[in-house]
Order: structure tokens, then C-alpha cells, then sequence
């Protein structure tokens, strides 16, 4: 349902992204990581159409993206600015649905089913400043899912919460994305996280951000924090996106991928 083509993305004399390409198929949830500045947040804005491409192009469903899509939303790191803080919780969740063209009523019920499903029932008449971090980012994942997008963009969304709360959230995602016909991209930092979550985990080179490596991730479901992190598959799975993060030789590289000066 997605496809990437050959994209590149240049800033200036800076280039940031070279020949990336990516084939993402309806469902899946798919995981991307790699060092500081190899351009993550810079392909998913690119597809995202917040950005327009300097090469290549972005295939969403068979039609190029050209501005922003109706049928997607982002979840992004910063949960604070994301939300209005004159609009009640509730009110938040349902702004965006007016673009769907839907009644007030309509808008009202869709918003407070999606709060539902983040455990924010009771919320929906308070304010963000009047939750906690991990609950305002919730309910910026409640608004993407009463949007009910056809694909769900993640851009480090949990890199601002306490541990805890970010466990809470990784297995929120997988709740949704088990209940819902929705394909998700996260960027994270987190390799862990990229691992639990993920059906796959991308890696990006950088210098420029190219694609080092697509590694399917296949764990027994559900996953659970506690069981599935001490599986050996994860802990060999998370040994070698470390790895390769970190600069190691990718078992099987892309044709994009440059010969690395590496010992290992």
C-alpha cells in the first residue's frame, strides 16, 4: 500500500536522503531506525507530504503523494504543541474530523470511542495541561485514530515519557494495530522498542540516509514486556540492529549500501 521510490531529499548543500526504496504492505507496522542525523524524520515527513522530495516519490494506495493525504496522520514527539490547550480533550480528538465532513454530533462520538480505546474514557471533558505527559500523548493517538487513517505515521512518539509509560504506549500500538486495518510507520532511537513492536525493522545508514538493511522481525504474539524481551530471537534480533546502528556490515546490503571501512 506504500511505496517508495528511489527518493532523495536535499537541504541546501546538505543531502540527506539518496536512493531510498521501500515497499510497506497494507497492515503492517514497521519499524525505522538508525544513527543521529541519518535522516529519519526527514523520509517520514517526505511521505507524510510535509515536505516535497528533491528525487524520487512517495506511492500511497497507487496514487502519488503530492501535499498531504487525506487518508493519513502523524503522531509526533512532541505531544505539548501538538495539542490545543484551549480545547477540551474531547474537543482535541475531534477537531480534525471536520475535514472528514462529519456532523458535530458525529465528530463528538467518534472522538470519545477513540478515547475509549486508549484508556481515556472519563477524559474527554478535561484539559491537556490538566493530564500527565504519557496521558496528553495518548490522546494525540486517540485524534489520529478517530481520523481512522489509512496509514498512521510515528515519529519518535514516546521519546518523551518516563519508561514506564513508554511500555504502556509500545503496547497500546500493538493493541491498535491488532484491532485496526491500519499500516503504521515508527521512527524510534530506541532499538528495543524498534524490535517489539516492529513486523520489521528498517535500518538507515547516514551520510547521505540511505537504507542499510530490512530485517523481518517474526516473535510469538502477543507480545508481552516481561516474556517477549527474553526470547533469544529478540535478544539476537536486538544484538544485530544494534550492530548495524552502529556501523557494522549489514548481512545482505542493499545495492545503495557503500563498502564500510570496519575490522568487524
Amino acid at each position: 500500500m506504500l511505496e517508495i521510490e528511489d527518493l532523495s531529499h536535499r537541504y541546501n548543500d546538505h543531502l540527506a536522503l539518496e536512493g531510498v526504496n521501500l515497499t510497506v504492505a497494507e497492515g503492517q507496522l514497521v519499524s525505522i531506525v538508525g544513527p543521529s542525523g541519518c535522516g529519519k524524520s526527514t523520509l517520514l515527513r517526505c511521505i507524510a507530504g510535509l515536505i516535497k522530495p528533491t528525487g524520487g516519490k512517495v506511492v500511497l494506495n497507487d496514487t502519488a503523494i503530492d501535499g498531504v493525504p487525506d487518508n493519513l496522520a502523524v503522531v509526533f514527539q512532541d505531544y505539548s504543541r501538538s495539542l490545543f490547550p484551549w480545547l477540551t480533550v474531547r474537543d482535541n480528538v475531534a477537531l480534525p474530523l471536520r475535514r472528514r465532513g462529519m456532523g458535530r454530533q458525529r465528530r463528538r462520538a467518534a472522538a470519545l470511542e477513540a478515547l475509549k480505546s486508549v484508556d481515556l474514557a472519563d477524559a474527554g471533558s478535561k484539559y491537556p495541561w490538566q493530564l500527565s505527559g504519557g496521558m496528553q500523548q495518548r490522546v494525540s493517538i486517540a485524534r489520529a485514530l478517530a481520523y481512522r487513517p489509512a496509514l498512521m505515521l510515528m515519529d519518535e512518539p514516546f521519546g518523551s515519557v518516563d519508561a514506564q509509560t513508554r511500555e504502556d504506549l509500545e503496547d497500546l500500538v500493538l493493541t491498535v494495530r491488532g484491532t485496526g486495518e491500519m499500516t503504521i510507520l515508527l521512527v524510534t532511537h530506541d532499538i528495543d522498542e524498534s524490535v517489539y513492536v516492529g513486523d520489521r525493522v528498517i535500518v538507515l545508514g547516514r551520510d547521505p540516509g540511505h537504507v542499510r538493511a530490512d530485517i523481518p522481525v517474526k516473535l510469538a504474539g502477543p507480545r508481552d514486556q516481561i516474556a517477549t524481551r527474553a526470547e533469544p530471537e529478540f535478544v539476537r534480533l536486538r544484538a544485530e540492529v544494534g550492530r548495524l546502528v552502529r556501523g557494522g556490515r549489514p548481512a545482505n546490503p542493499t545495492r545503495h549500501e557503500p563498502k564500510l571501512n570496519v575490522d568487524h
